[in-house]
């Protein structure tokens, strides 16, 4: 004998209910069946609720519809409105008729299609005493039932409802059409037990809280209980007690994927090793409850160690945590009980094989050997952190390159590029596109103009682009947004947050959708970290002259090779661009208007001119100086996007020399700092950031943050 039991949703209309009966007719053929169900969805919850209404009418009266014509369809219309009419009249216990009407629309059903069907009554079969089921009594009286008709193939009960001792209608309470369907398992002695349900078995946890849930294959009956009354809503917690006191296995199944093998419960097929099944939650209040189940004995004071590392890890403020009957127990705060669950699960359930990525680097210069140096000393790290291994597959500088598919050890590059192959042209580019796979990832280090040019053929090769190259974003709009689509439509990434703050997460801010044109009002930044390091280095007559100050900034590059085009705000132009952009402003560099720190004389002229007239001026700047120090206030290079409705683009952009005051954020940042200001209708204050905005530890560590991000 083959019990099988389907809930709400697998019953819940007629497309749904010709799944089960296929599934039915199938085992049918094979052995006897007693077939349990629950109401279809929602019918429950309905006749407690608001009583029979016409929605809960009319559904039924659908299904009916779709599954019979001619004289079944109106005797089966007519058996239905009957019961419909008795539970408009009062009838006592009317949550017990949901699964009496779904039942005798089934059996009904495979009687037409020609199954020998009898429809059984579990009020009279089964009795129970405060929602326990009497064994004593119920077992027999199904054993009977079942004996004294041997021609039957398919008997047909409702599930949740029984009667007391006294004979009067009651409920197994609710997910009770579990427990009716491990009671008559029981009650016959029947050979397997199947529950058949949305989804795939029982798994490691849910996976509406977490997507990685994977189903366990088999559990033993005392896991499968604690999982139960831990908060895994699979399967109700009685359901397991007379299956295993019979011997019986319980099989999870679904529904809609009836070749799924599902989840197997019971002692026979139970390892000795011990393991760890599954994670299980559930709310009490401000609090959730987490439950790490196993079976075997696995040590659960070692796991009890190793899930509050995991949490504390992750920022979550554990409550309280402890070891109950071999499980692990973890109390958080409600609201946390998401994270904590991704977080224990990633732990404890997820494979950790490392997944590598391949990465084609151009540009060998400070930004680039600090990736590199930073890939060498944090690869166990970043491995152990992420299950990932970024992999030097070539790499480029001015003179050489080298590809090598096996990787380059990062130890080796400069050796592997003195030895490589001449860079010049397209050299490094072409070679990546030979050889570089799909999802690997191309890193532009570089300050090259036009490298940029070659990123819509890795787009459409499936190969992502990870770019500190800001000018390789400041190009004029209609390339900037080609590139932007090529990468979307060809299922790659693009990446190039360090373009703009080194590794403060700017990007970030503006990928939420708060900063959008419709919502913001301004983007305000200094962030020319050449100009902030001159300006807010010099104080007059107290420091070197603003002219050595500059010149000793040239010579470890900090500036361009000729300072003026810093002094001229062209960083700063590249970066507003790049600003503007990502807040959806199709800004161009001429529509931004740019008043130079300097007069034009110093630009028409050379830099040895240049520094001459700059020390010529040295009295004007400690004069200048000396008055903004009486006024309390900081000269700072700003660039700023504004609101303005009346122009073009709806905004005005602008690169000037502006006073602040020590209201400003912009007053107390020092050296390399950027700090960049963004006033939405979002925020209910100005959103404020700040950090370092050059070094080259700086940008190769938010290189590696985007490469895992790809």
């Amino acid at each position: 004998m083959h019990v099988l039991k389907f809930g709400g949703s697998s019953v819940a209309d007629a497309t749904n209910i010709s799944k089960v009966l296929d599934i039915v007719c199938d085992i049918a053929k094979r052995d006897r069946v007693i077939l349990v169900c629950s109401a279809i969805k929602g019918c429950t919850d309905t006749l407690l609720n608001e009583g029979v209404t016409p929605e809960l009418t009319g559904r039924h009266e659908k299904i009916i519809r779709r599954l019979f014509t001619g004289r079944e369809r109106e005797e089966s219309l007519d058996e239905c409105r009957k019961i419909f009419d008795l539970l408009a009249a009062g009838t006592p216990h009317i949550e017990a008729y949901g699964e009496i009407l779904s039942t005798k629309i089934i059996a009904r059903k495979l009687a037409c299609d020609g199954i020998r069907t009898q429809w059984i009554d579990s009020r009279s079969l089964i009795r129970a005493d405060e929602g326990k089921v009497i064994e004593s009594l119920s077992y027999p009286y199904i054993m009977a039932t079942v004996d004294a008709h041997p021609e039957i193939e398919v008997f047909v009960a409702p599930g949740f409802i029984c009667s007391d001792r006294e004979g009067l209608v009651t409920t197994l309470g609710r997910g009770g059409s579990d427990y009716s369907a491990a009671i008559f398992a029981a009650g016959c002695k029947a050979s397997d037990l199947e529950i058949w349900t949305d989804v795939p078995g029982i798994m490691t946890t849910n996976p509406k809280d977490v997507p990685t849930a994977r189903t366990i294959p088999n559990i033993s009956y005392k896991a499968a209980l604690d999982l139960a009354r831990y908060g895994a809503k699979v399967l109700y917690p009685p359901t397991i007690a007379p299956a295993m006191e019979a011997g019986i296995a319980i099989n999870i199944r679904n529904t809609f994927d009836p070749s799924n093998p599902g989840t197997v419960i019971s002692d026979r097929c139970v390892s000795d090793v011990p393991v760890w099944k599954g994670v299980a939650s559930a709310g009490s209040g401000e609090n959730s409850v987490l439950h790490i189940v196993g079976e075997g004995k696995p040590d659960a004071e070692a796991a009890l160690e190793r899930a509050t590392a995991v949490l504390k890890k992750a920022g979550i403020r554990i409550i309280r945590a402890s070891v109950e009957d071999g499980n692990v127990c973890v109390i958080v705060h409600s609201e946390q009980e998401k994270e904590s669950l991704k977080a224990i699960h990633k732990d404890f359930f997820e494979q950790k094989n490392n997944s590598v990525t391949d990465i084609y680097v151009a540009g060998y210069g400070a930004v680039g050997k600090a990736l590199v140096g930073m890939i060498r000393d944090g690869a166990a790290n970043i491995a152990e952190k992420t299950g990932k291994e970024i992999r030097i597959a070539g790499i480029a500088n001015s003179k050489a390159y080298v590809i090598d598919r096996e990787g380059i050890k990062p130890e080796d590059v400069e050796k592997r590029l003195k030895s490589g192959n001449c860079g010049k042209a397209c050299g490094f580019t072409d070679a990546v596109l030979e050889n570089a796979s799909r999802g690997a990832v191309f890193v532009d280090c570089s300050n090259s103009e036009t490298l940029q040019e070659s990123y819509t053929a890795f787009f459409r090769r499936g190969i992502s682009v990870v770019s500190s190259n800001r000018r390789a974003l400041s190009v004029p709009f209609a390339k900037y947004a080609s590139m932007k689509s090529e990468a979307l439509v060809n299922g790659a990434s693009f990446r190039y947050d360090t373009t703009v703050g080194a590794a403060i997460p700017v990007m970030e801010s503006f990928s939420s959708g708060a900063v959008n044109p419709d919502s913001l009002q301004s983007i305000e930044a200094v962030i020319s970290c050449t100009m902030n390091n001159i300006i807010t280095g010099y104080d007059g007559a107290n420091t070197e002259s603003f002219a050595t100050l500059l010149k000793k900034a040239q010579d470890i590059g900090l500036t361009e090779k000729d300072p003026r085009m810093d002094l001229g705000g062209q960083d700063a132009l590249r970066k507003i661009l790049i600003l503007a952009r990502e807040a959806g402003i199709p800004l161009e560099s001429s529509d931004v208007e740019i008043e130079p720190m300097l007069g034009k004389e110093f630009f028409d002229c050379s830099l040895e001119e240049f520094y001459r007239k700059l020390e010529e001026d040295e009295p004007e700047f400690i004069a200048r100086e000396k008055e903004l120090d009486e006024m309390n206030k900081r000269q700072r290079f700003v660039a700023s996007v504004v609101k303005a409705p009346k122009s073009p683009l709806g905004f005005k952009a602008a690169i000037r020399m502006q006073l602040v005051g020590m209201d400003s954020p912009f007053y107390w940042i020092s050296g390399t700092e950027n700090v960049i200001s963004i006033k939405s209708d979002f925020f209910s204050s100005p959103l404020v950031l700040k950090g370092s905005g050059e070094g080259a530890k700086f940008a190769a560590s938010g290189i590696i943050n985007d490469i895992l991000s790809v």
